[in-house]
């Protein structure tokens, strides 16, 4: 029993952090430091309860991402919708296949987390302080898919655990020219290709060797996971119509240190 509410921690922590630029990989290393999921378990539930997330992601957005409905014009603005979210995860796939084992082995540590988490949160008080420039990108209609693959490029600095993949493609999106709402919204997008590859490649990779506990545990990470995330999207797009990021950068910054504090003693 202690496994699954462990299993339903995690979806909480899952759930609350995926969209949010703070780090769902980095909060799920550090609440496993005291869970002590073992390996290759860990890595894999961590990978598939992501999914849970994002699946959300479809069912918040089922208006603007189902392809079937609406007129030609309408069906024509989605699949544009899918095609810009799968360009821009090519990059993480050929980056993940060729670095991905490496950093699994070396990275996913309290410490690099730490270092991760403070570097992101300065970064997003520095660029919420700047000037702000002329918004090209308003609606995720005006996201080129040159565009799109460079979000992408940006989005696998994520794969530093504690970096956080909404905060790479939210900056980068901002950083491109896209408003804070359109950069939030092409992120959520961006994540249902992303996450669905990764989460397949873990599956079949540790499926076999799985116990029935292990199942257990996974499916209620991945429900809890997605109902928590559904909730928190909610929240974070009614947000950043009358908020910026920097609390974000702040509670990043304030996180990273208590881990380092933690890490040294």
């Amino acid at each position: 029993m202690d496994f699954l509410i462990n299993a339903a921690i995690m979806g909480v922590v899952e759930g609350i952090t995926e969209f949010l630029p703070i780090s769902s990989t980095g909060h799920l290393i550090i609440v496993n430091h005291f869970i002590k999921f073992k390996e290759p378990f860990a890595n894999m539930f961590e990978v598939v309860i992501q999914l849970g997330a994002i699946l959300s992601v479809i069912v918040y957005f089922h208006k603007k991402l189902n392809p079937l409905v609406g007129d030609a014009e309408k069906r024509d603005e989605v699949l544009s919708i899918w095609k810009k979210a799968i360009a821009g995860v090519i990059p993480a796939l050929i980056i993940g296949g060729i670095l991905g084992k490496k950093i699994s082995e070396h990275l996913f540590n309290p410490k690099v987390v730490a270092g991760a988490l403070i570097i992101g949160g300065i970064i997003l008080i520095v660029i919420e302080s700047r000037k702000k420039k002329t918004e090209k990108m308003k609606s995720v209609a005006d996201i080129t898919y040159g565009v799109a693959i460079a979000i992408g490029l940006i989005q696998c600095l994520a794969m530093i655990p504690g970096t956080s993949r909404a905060a790479a493609t939210i900056i980068g999106a901002m950083l491109l020219g896209a408003s804070r709402g359109t950069a939030a919204e092409f992120s959520f997008y961006l994540a249902i290709p992303t996450m669905a590859a990764a989460s397949a490649y873990s599956l079949l990779k540790h499926s076999a060797t799985m116990t029935q506990m292990e199942w257990q545990a996974l499916a209620v990470g991945f429900i809890v996971s997605f109902l928590v995330a559904w909730a928190v999207i909610a929240f974070f797009m009614n947000y950043i119509r009358k908020n910026d990021f920097k609390p974000f950068g702040y509670y990043r910054i304030i996180l990273g240190i208590l881990v380092l504090i933690f890490c040294l003693n």
